[in-house]
């Protein structure tokens, strides 16, 4: 009786655990995909702070996609290339 008892735990443990990680497989492939350039506004959302990489660690809370050709237009308009990741010289850009 003990053994069935334990054994039925165990088969609703696996049966949950099989749930939870299809349910991490169906979130994974709706997110959407990564941007892959960033630029961060400051409190003021005229005033661009800075250009990042979609990789970036540190882009700030304010970090907004961009495409490339925004990307490049805004460091070739002075806008400070994140010094973490780099965009400038991602993008072959010398700033």
């Amino acid at each position: 009786m003990c053994q069935e008892r334990d054994l039925a735990r165990t088969r609703r443990w696996i049966a949950d655990e099989e749930r939870r990680e299809a349910e991490r497989r169906v979130g994974a492939a709706r997110r959407p995909p990564a941007p892959e350039w960033l630029i961060e506004r400051g409190l003021d959302r005229n005033n661009i702070v800075s250009v990042h990489t979609g990789e970036c660690w540190d882009p700030g809370k304010r970090a907004r996609p961009v495409t490339r050709a925004q990307a490049i237009e805004a460091l070739r308009h002075q806008v400070p290339a994140c010094s973490e990741c780099r965009p400038d010289t991602v993008l072959g850009i010398e700033v």
